[in-house]
């Protein structure tokens, strides 16, 4: 059974920000809502942009009768896992993000997803 436009607003849809290194500003995106996406000015003009994207992807879904996924579970994923590195990148890597002034562990995270975000859609 098809669910109205507000449960689809209610369900958990991971959302993306990426920094547009090109043009400024920031894109988001919604994974499980595919061409789903907008952009702002600032992080937070972007996350408002989204909502609204969300939303005008929904009702043209619903007055298509499209199929609409469910959010992807995260379930099974913690957020954490071990990982072994030589000495000189981790020595590497506490220097830069203390340049930056961010934990190392903010700092890894950005180069993952930085790097994860190239990658999307290859």
């Amino acid at each position: 059974m098809m669910k109205t436009l507000n449960e689809y607003m209610e369900m958990p849809y991971r959302m993306e920000i990426v920094e547009d290194m090109d043009e400024g500003g920031y894109v988001v995106s919604f994974p499980d809502l595919p061409g789903c996406f907008t952009c702002g000015e600032t992080v937070e003009s972007a996350v408002s942009n989204a909502k609204d994207a969300k939303k005008a992807w929904l009702e043209a879904a619903l007055e298509e009768g499209l199929e609409i996924p469910e959010p992807d579970s995260l379930e099974g994923y913690s957020g954490q896992f071990k990982l072994r590195i030589p000495r000189s990148l981790h020595k590497s890597l506490a220097e830069h993000s203390r340049r930056e002034g961010i934990s190392m562990n903010q700092y890894c995270v950005y180069l993952l997803s930085k790097n994860d975000a190239v990658h999307v859609g290859k």
